[in-house]
């Protein structure tokens, strides 16, 4: 997979601020952590506002934030760059990390845990007291621009499982831990973000919470804030609640005929 179909573009400071609503003193760590050029790690559950909470304090800091969807296929190359070849000969072209290093950018790595481990090596350099990125093509060591932070995030719920990061790695980051928010600011939320009223804020965030109960019991992703929002906008558009519900919650957690069921039941009892 190439550049282009891995990185977002940078994204300019400029307009209104992402909408976050803080849930502890994740801000002035975040600040504290930009100033002093720590490396930060965003521990939480998938859709908890990980990367929203990325692009506010990029706005907040007045940085540019370059966001890079971490995969399988992610190689290393593709964080710092290669050589293209073109009608005049060979040209190096950057890569989204080199990128940030140069301009002093917030590079994030989002579910840094997709990628294969010899990617994440690459990263190291930039997480200590160095802050510099070896280019082994051009023999170019870069170091890193005022503003450069880096900040990765992933999901430890079900990536554990999985795999996870080396010690080596993760003690080379500050690690905040997100989580849902308590249902009255998830509520305001998701009032804010889908455009519903309270009542109708506060019943998603009822199912919510019940459905959230079943993690333990055979349902390996629990409702995200963000599924919420979503099922709030459908209602929005014209979508009556319950169908809003089955969509936008019920069929992208399970598949599975009796869980679907039992949560289809939650969602008929909550919104009788």
């Amino acid at each position: 997979m190439g550049i282009q179909e891995s990185v977002s573009d940078l994204t300019p400071n400029t307009g209104e601020a992402p909408w976050y609503h803080p849930t502890g003193n994740e801000m002035a760590l975040f600040e504290q952590c930009h100033a002093r050029g720590l490396a930060v790690m965003l521990k939480g559950p998938t859709g908890c506002g990980k990367t929203r909470f990325v692009e506010h304090m990029a706005w907040k800091l007045g940085r540019p934030l370059i966001t890079i969807p971490c995969h399988d296929d992610l190689a290393a190359s593709d964080l710092i760059g290669r050589f293209l070849i073109q009608h005049n000969g060979t040209v190096w072209q950057d890569g989204p990390l080199t990128r940030a290093v140069r301009e002093g950018a917030i590079c994030y790595l989002d579910e840094v845990v997709e990628a294969r481990q010899d990617t994440v090596v690459v990263l190291h350099a930039l997480t200590d007291h160095r802050r510099i990125l070896p280019i082994d093509k051009t023999g170019e060591t870069l170091q890193a621009a005022p503003g450069f932070q880096l900040v990765v995030s992933y999901n430890p719920g079900y990536q554990r499982m999985l795999k996870d990061l080396k010690p080596s790695t993760r003690q080379r980051f500050v690690a905040m831990d997100l989580d849902f928010p308590t249902p009255e600011l998830e509520a305001r939320i998701v009032q804010h973000e889908g455009g519903v009223d309270s009542a109708t804020a506060n019943g998603l965030v009822a199912l919510a919470g019940r459905i959230r109960q079943l993690r333990d019991r055979g349902l390996a992703e629990v409702p995200s804030t963000r599924l919420l929002i979503a099922a709030a906008a459908l209602v929005m558009s014209g979508i009556p609640l319950r169908d809003a519900c089955y969509a936008a919650i019920v069929s992208p957690l399970s598949d599975e005929s009796s869980m679907v069921g039992a949560l289809r039941d939650l969602v008929d009892a909550t919104f009788v």
